[in-house]
C-alpha cells in the first residue's frame, strides 16, 4: 500500500486544498458562531461557487466543497462581505481557535476569544504550524478536554489559566493577560523547537521532556475528565441538532439559519441558539440514540483523491449493527483525518479495496485483521463486532 501524502497543513479559505471534487474551502467562524445572515450567506455561496456539500469539522469549522478553481475568488469576495475573512494567509492559519459553545451571555468566553484573536493575527504573531490550535473552555462547564487544541484556556479560581496540553499546571491570567499569556506559550513552543520543519504539536514537544517557564508550572489545572461528545437534544441555551458524518447540503444551512444564529461545535454539530425543538425536516439527527453518532467516517473516495476506498456506504451500513456504547472509525486511507485520535475500531482502506482492522489505534496503527471484503461486512455488519479479537 502506498503511503498517503501527508500536508502537514489544514485547508482555510484562502489557502483551500485541493480534493477529488474541487477545492475544500474552511470558513474558520469568529467566536464559534454564525448569525443567521451569515449562515444564509454562506449557503447560498456554497449552492453557487461549490457543489453545495457543507462539512462541520472537528476544530468547530464550516468547510464548502466542490469549489472549481476559477470560483475561488469571487466565493472569497462573498464571504469577506459577510465579515468571514482574515487578512491573510498567516493570520488565517493562526486564529485557530476552538471555543466551547456553551457559553452565555456576561460570561468571559466571547472577550477571551476576540482578545486572543486580536493577539494572534496582528503583525508579528507566533508563527505556528497550521494544525497548532487553542481551546477556549472557561465557560461555567469545561466540555474540550477531548477536543485536539495545544493551548488550553480554562477557567481557574479567581480567574482564568493556561497551560500546554498534556499538562496538568498553567499560568493564572486574567482577562486583559489571558492573550498575552497564550502568545508566551506558543513563542515558547517556537524557540525550544517545538516545530521542525515548520511541524508539531505541543503534546509531543512536551513528551520530549523540554522544561516549560515556570510560570506555567506554578498552578495547577481543575480536574477534568475526558467526557462524550454532547447528545443532540435540548441544552439549556438551544437545540443541538447533527448530521449524518458531519455533512449537510446548503439548503439545509439556510433553513436551520430561519430559526436563529447557529453555534459550531467541533462535535460536527449545530447548536441553533434559542430553539427548544427540533426542526421538523430531513437531514438531521435529532436523537441521541442514533448509532450514526457513534461512527466517524471521512469523504472517502471518490471525493478525496488519497482514499482507497468508498468510506460512507460502509459506515452507513455497518452502523445498526454498532452494539451499545460502541464507536467505530472508518477511514480511506492511514491519515485518518476524520479521527486523527485513537478509536476503539477502525477500518481503514487497502489498495485492492478491502480493509484492514485496527483495535484501540488509529488509522496507521497495526491491524488486528488485514484485507477484509468491504462488500461482506456491509452484508453481515455483525461480523464485524462478533470476532473474539474486536469484542
Amino acid at each position: 500500500m502506498s503511503a498517503p501524502i501527508i500536508q502537514g497543513w489544514c485547508p482555510g479559505a484562502l489557502r483551500p486544498m485541493m480534493s477529488g471534487d474541487g477545492l475544500v474551502v474552511r470558513v474558520r467562524t469568529r467566536g464559534g458562531r454564525l448569525t443567521s445572515a451569515q449562515a444564509k450567506g454562506i449557503a447560498e455561496l456554497s449552492a453557487r461557487y461549490g457543489n453545495g456539500l457543507i462539512d462541520l469539522s472537528a476544530r468547530a469549522n464550516i468547510q464548502l466543497r466542490g469549489v472549481g478553481e476559477d470560483r475561488h475568488a469571487p466565493l472569497i469576495q462573498g464571504l469577506s462581505d459577510l465579515g468571514l475573512i482574515d487578512e491573510s494567509t498567516e493570520a488565517e492559519s493562526r486564529r485557530n481557535i476552538v471555543v466551547t459553545p456553551f457559553w452565555q451571555d456576561g460570561d468571559v468566553v466571547q472577550d477571551v476569544v476576540a482578545r486572543l484573536a486580536d493577539a494572534l493575527t496582528a503583525p508579528g504573531a507566533p508563527a505556528t504550524p497550521g494544525k497548532f490550535g487553542y481551546a477556549v473552555d472557561c465557560g461555567a462547564e469545561p466540555v474540550l478536554s477531548g477536543v485536539s487544541a495545544d493551548i488550553r484556556i480554562e477557567a481557574a479560581p479567581g480567574g482564568l489559566l493556561v497551560r500546554a496540553d498534556a499538562l496538568g499546571t498553567g499560568a493564572s491570567a486574567t482577562i486583559d493577560t489571558v492573550a498575552d499569556r497564550a502568545v508566551e506559550l506558543a513563542r515558547w513552543f517556537l524557540q525550544t523547537g517545538g516545530a521542525p520543519d515548520g511541524r508539531g504539536r505541543m503534546a509531543s514537544h512536551i513528551a520530549r521532556g523540554v522544561i516549560l517557564p515556570d510560570a506555567f508550572l506554578e498552578t495547577p489545572a481543575m480536574p477534568r475528565t475526558v467526557t462524550p461528545a454532547p447528545a443532540p437534544g435540548s441544552v439549556g441555551r438551544g437545540y443541538m441538532v447533527g448530521f449524518e458524518f458531519g455533512q449537510m447540503r446548503s439548503e439545509t444551512l439556510a433553513a436551520l439559519a430561519d430559526f436563529g444564529a447557529l453555534r459550531v461545535t467541533p462535535w460536527r454539530m449545530l447548536l441553533i441558539e434559542g430553539a427548544t425543538a427540533a426542526p421538523d425536516f430531513p437531514g438531521l439527527i435529532t436523537k441521541a440514540d442514533d448509532p450514526l453518532l457513534r461512527v466517524t467516517a471521512c469523504t472517502g473516495a471518490p471525493g478525496c483523491p488519497q482514499a482507497l476506498i468508498g468510506t460512507r456506504a460502509l459506515a452507513r451500513a455497518l452502523a445498526p449493527a454498532l452494539p451499545e456504547g460502541a464507536l467505530l472509525h472508518v477511514s480511506g486511507c492511514a491519515k485518518g483525518c476524520a479521527h486523527p485520535g485513537p478509536a476503539p475500531r477502525t477500518l481503514v482502506g487497502r489498495a485492492d479495496g478491502t480493509v484492514d482492522l485496527i483495535l484501540g489505534g488509529t488509522a496507521a496503527g497495526t491491524p488486528s485483521a488485514t484485507g477484509l471484503s468491504t462488500q461482506t461486512l456491509a452484508a453481515n455488519p455483525d461480523s464485524l463486532f462478533e470476532t473474539e479479537n474486536a469484542s
